[in-house]
């Protein structure tokens, strides 16, 4: 399977931040994903930390006039999060650890582009603590999946325009003033494909990022598909998309072993119906010698014979071995 580049967006309300906070910066006691390994905490690399709570840095820059929640509805969606991803075994490929630093360095660059402005994340960081299960399985050591988490208010500029009934009717329809209003929906508005059905504008991601990274000197990866259902999974639902499709594949491979075993078994009975059997053998005529000076007596054999009984030996030897080898291959899968 070709590694293939994804971009995920999603969006949360002010009371589904602070999980979202504890779960990016690693604040949690425990973790129901049990690949997270916490001794690797300290690997986790942030291109930008948020010094308060999520909500709180919010708070500040609403507070501080940077941002305006003018016009909203109650409840809105007031943070949104980029999560920028790809397959395991690029990284394992292509040096592990250090040059996933380096290609999610240049990923949040892409990241800033796309937001508007440093000034609106939040906090960016690349996760290098989860264990890929399926991917250690296969290589004999761990190895890790790396990817960048991006949370970010969604920012778009809004004109306001001086009303008919001001106090001052020179000024009427004139721009009053531009602010940065806080809005996802404005921010990743829907529109008409060539196709004439609705997508969300951050179906474009995959080809912005992609695009990004092979003009950065990154290549070796494929595009992510545009408008694919791997840009509105959540993380665990993709991980878990993931797994199943590890597993498809190690089912995929018990399968094949099992048949090879089978044919192996057969392989195994035609041979031993062409060699000949131990009672065959055990028939075979012996001739003994005694020396007339005593000592030990001497058995001896015809040569056809001799080699009718090595060759059995030889070949059920080989035969024995194989299944062996295939037995164990075959105990091995099943485990995993």
């Amino acid at each position: 399977m070709a590694d293939k580049s994804v971009v995920r967006n999603a969006k949360y309300r002010r009371g589904g931040l602070n999980k979202r906070e504890r779960h990016n910066e690693r604040k949690n006691m425990e973790y129901q994903n049990e690949d997270i390994d916490p001794a690797r905490f300290p690997l986790n690399v942030h291109y930008k930390v948020c010094e308060a709570g999520y909500a709180a840095a919010f708070d500040r820059k609403v507070a501080a006039g940077e941002i305006s929640t003018r016009g909203l509805t109650q409840d809105p969606y007031i943070v949104d999060e980029l999560v920028f991803d790809v397959n395991s075994a690029y990284f394992e490929n292509n040096g592990g650890y250090d040059f996933a630093k380096r290609f999610y360095e240049e990923a949040y660059r892409c990241a800033v582009e796309l937001i508007g402005g440093e000034q609106y994340v939040l906090s960016a960081v690349m996760h290098a603590d989860e264990r890929n299960k399926g991917l250690s399985g296969q290589a004999g050591h761990d190895v890790y999946h790396y990817h960048l988490h991006v949370t970010y208010i969604p920012i778009v500029e809004k004109k306001v325009y001086f009303r008919k009934n001001n106090k001052n009717p020179d000024l009427a329809g004139t721009l009053k003033e531009v602010i940065n209003q806080v809005s996802h929906s404005k921010k990743w508005p829907r529109f008409k494909d060539d196709d004439g059905k609705w997508v969300n504008s951050y179906s474009l991601l995959q080809d912005r990022f992609f695009e990004h990274m092979r003009a950065a000197g990154f290549d070796g990866f494929e595009r992510g598909e545009r408008g694919s259902a791997a840009e509105h999974l959540s993380v665990l639902e993709y991980k878990t998309q993931k797994e199943s499709e590890q597993l498809a594949g190690t089912s995929a491979k018990l399968k094949a072993a099992n048949d090879e075993l089978s044919a192996l078994g057969k392989q195994i009975k035609a041979v031993q119906g062409k060699v000949l059997t131990s009672k065959q053998i055990d028939k075979i005529p012996v001739k003994i010698s005694r020396p007339m000076l005593g000592g030990a007596d001497t058995a001896s054999m015809p040569k056809s014979d001799w080699e009718n009984v090595k060759k059995t030996a030889l070949t059920q030897s080989r035969k024995d071995e194989e299944y062996r080898a295939a037995l164990a291959e075959n105990t091995a899968l099943k485990k995993e």
